[in-house]
């Protein structure tokens, strides 16, 4: 049996738990770090971000399917379960299903839903982890497309989240774009957040910055050239200044 990993539980955003939920409002987080260091990388390809925008935008009628809890809804065979294995102080357990925090789950997940919807993506949806998109042309036609899509749910035992679901609606939010008919705009909540942030004191948070600045980076001209400063920040013994 491999070494047992050690537990963290975290509270989520609400933080609550909610009776008409079968999910309490803590996550469970196993340090896997052991375990990920001599695990095999599965070497997948996950579809570019911005490829996925592409596809799905410019369409009048949308529907917004979510997975309910991701990686649970796939079993971990047997003989590898044990690897799994953590200790609380309510005894040593090892998980059945797939858990977050596992190096290759990512990978195996979007492998899963793509095998599952192969025939249909680029065609009449786009899948992207628990994300899934459908789109139509017209309203009839993009009913029929969910049609499909919940059929095939049905088919392979796919379970959504009915409450992070929605039908019919001219527009909405793909991995951290508006998208709809128009075409593709930034989030401005998410935009907000970052006007907000604090200046950044360290080398970590001009990163972080970059990194969240960078995510809108296609709508932002002369991006490089305005980012440029602040990369400069980031070369190895470059004196740290932040003024106006």
């Amino acid at each position: 049996m491999p070494k047992k990993s050690g537990i963290t539980v975290v509270q989520n955003d609400k933080g609550e738990e909610v009776s008409t939920r079968l999910t309490s409002g803590w996550r469970v987080c196993i340090d896997y770090r052991k375990l990920n260091a001599i695990t095999r990388n599965d070497h997948f390809s996950f579809p570019f971000i911005d490829q996925v925008l592409e596809k799905v935008s410019g369409h009048p009628f949308y529907c917004f399917l979510d997975g309910y809890s991701r990686y649970f809804q796939i079993e971990i065979v047997v003989e590898d379960q044990e690897k799994t294995t953590f200790t609380c102080p309510f005894g040593t357990y090892a998980y059945r299903r797939m858990s977050f925090g596992l190096w290759n789950a990512p990978a195996t997940f979007q492998r899963c839903m793509l095998s599952i919807f192969s025939d249909m993506v680029e065609r009449i949806m786009e899948v992207f982890m628990d994300d899934i998109t459908v789109y139509g042309s017209t309203f009839d036609e993009c009913l029929v497309n969910l049609e499909v899509v919940l059929n095939r749910c049905i088919e392979k035992d796919l379970v959504l989240n009915w409450e992070k679901c929605h039908f019919m609606i001219p527009q909405g939010i793909v991995l951290g774009h508006v998208i709809s008919k128009k075409g593709i705009e930034v989030d401005k909540e998410k935009v907000e957040l970052i006007v907000k942030l604090p200046s950044s004191t360290t080398v970590k948070g001009v990163r972080q910055f970059l990194g969240h600045a960078g995510f809108y980076r296609r709508f932002i001209k002369d991006f490089s050239k305005l980012a440029r400063p602040l990369c400069e920040l980031l070369v190895k013994d470059a004196k740290f200044v932040w003024d106006d």
